[in-house]
């Protein structure tokens, strides 16, 4: 299509032109095509809806920071191992630089793209940016991957003070388009914007997606927020940073992140560790691909969970369970597509040990209406929460929501805020049936436990 050396950049989870490797290398050598696939296909998980809302938000933000190059992303809808070669062919691509995936099944796309191409004579160059270390650099003393998290952040924050994540990279100064290419897809035909009834206004409202918008969400946090985060990220009416979609969108960097909250007159080592557990949970997908839907915990595939119980779980999904706090919570995730960290606990304790209900069939809602929605990071926490992942809470932790409310939100404003009038009335819910759920989870164990030991005889 043109004698010029085009290089493509394809763009994932990586939607900002400041820190960004691939771009950058990709700039410097001449012209480039900055393309963006809806992927589709065998073994591609489809994004959530609340995750559709961001991205083509996020995406327009882009759009509008590449027009003031003369740049315009491409878009194009199917599966990259169909698309990618004949594009490259198509353009006279030398090469394609991405930022490298950190979680498979998506990540094992790469590697037929890359074979197609290298066929073809086309590069396929991966950069890092997505973690803060690279998947597979924290080992344990015997080569092995970390299966703890105290042990495997003490390990990466020893490091990362004696060699530090790279600087983050500044915006190209001069992106150059190629003379020509081909025509893109419509993305508003992909129908990831709502339309009628447009569920999204509560999202609109939160939230403003874009690589400008992430930045300012960061300073604002480093400025007034950081300095207290250790001491109120559990307060549920104060909420925390508000940057896993920023970081999930790749809208910044987590070395960004990290440069910034260490580079503020008060860093919180509280902060960095939420971060570690960012970085923990692509560690554990790495060691253990199956965890978004196998149990980490071998015996927990025996478990009595209980797949029939469609009406608690649609009553959990609308926040109806009259269980106040559960019921903000989830009022908060349809509402606005996220949800406080400590209440994402709270209801995920809910539904697995009061309610036995498999927590995939949580992480699944949870995949579909929040906006930060990550296989990786959703997969390890439900598992976390249900007990059967490593270094889970035992399965003798079952958050009391009572009391919860009564330590995080004793004023009640948070209840107020998502319940409104509701938070006023008693709630349908009584300690003594909390108490019964709690020992109908740990029988559950038991039983559990009992047909493990039987097989084992």
């Amino acid at each position: 299509m043109t004698d010029e050396a085009v290089r493509i950049v394809w763009l994932r989870d990586d939607l900002r032109l400041a820190d960004h490797p691939a771009l950058s290398a990709a700039a410097a050598a001449g012209p480039v095509v900055v393309l963006y696939v809806n992927e589709e296909g065998p073994s591609i998980r489809p994004l959530g809806g609340a995750a559709r809302w961001w991205a083509a938000n996020s995406l327009d933000a882009l759009d509008a920071s590449l027009s003031e190059h003369g740049v315009r992303v491409l878009y194009r809808r199917g599966d990259p191992r169909e698309l990618l070669p004949p594009l490259a062919a198509e353009l006279g691509a030398v090469e394609v630089h991405v930022s490298r995936r950190t979680g498979a099944p998506r990540r094992d796309i790469d590697v037929p793209v890359r074979s197609a191409l290298a066929g073809a004579g086309v590069g396929f160059v991966e950069h890092e940016g997505s973690l803060i270390e690279p998947l597979g650099e924290i080992r344990t003393g015997a080569g092995e991957p970390y299966s703890v998290f105290t042990p495997y952040w003490r390990r990466l924050s020893a490091q990362l003070e004696v060699a530090p994540p790279r600087s983050p990279l500044p915006r190209p100064a001069r992106i150059v388009a190629p003379s020509g290419q081909p025509d893109g897809d419509d993305r508003e035909t992909w129908g990831w914007r709502p339309s009628r009834p447009d569920w999204s206004t509560g999202l609109a409202e939160r939230w403003t997606p874009g690589e400008r918008a992430a930045h300012e969400t960061l300073e604002a946090f480093v400025a007034e927020g950081l300095e207290s985060y250790e001491q109120d990220r559990d307060e549920l009416p104060v909420g925390g940073s508000e940057l896993s979609p920023r970081l999930r969108w790749g809208e910044l960097s987590p070395a960004q992140v990290w440069h910034a909250a260490r580079a503020s007159s008060a860093p919180s080592s509280a902060f960095l560790r939420q971060l570690g557990w960012r970085e923990f949970s692509y560690h554990l997908v790495e060691a253990f691909p199956q965890m978004p839907t196998a149990p980490w915990r071998a015996e927990y595939a025996g478990f009595p969970w209980d797949w029939e119980s469609d009406e608690a779980v649609e009553a959990w999904q609308s926040g109806e369970t009259g269980v106040d706090l559960v019921d903000a919570a989830m009022t908060e995730l349809w509402t606005s597509g996220f949800m406080h960290n400590r209440a994402r606990m709270v209801t995920a304790s809910y539904l697995t040990k009061n309610l036995l209900v498999h927590w995939r069939r949580g992480e699944e809602w949870f995949w579909d209406t929040l906006v930060d929605a990550d296989a990786a990071v959703n997969a390890v926490s439900w598992q976390w929460v249900a007990g059967s992942g490593p270094d889970a809470a035992p399965y003798f932790r079952v958050l009391n929501p009572m009391r919860q409310q009564e330590r995080f939100d004793p004023s009640r404003r948070y209840l107020h805020r998502w319940l409104g009038d509701r938070a006023d009335e008693l709630s349908a819910v009584d300690a003594d049936m909390l108490r019964a759920q709690r020992r109908n989870a740990l029988e559950a164990y038991e039983q559990m436990r009992r047909t493990r030991d039987e097989r084992t005889d």
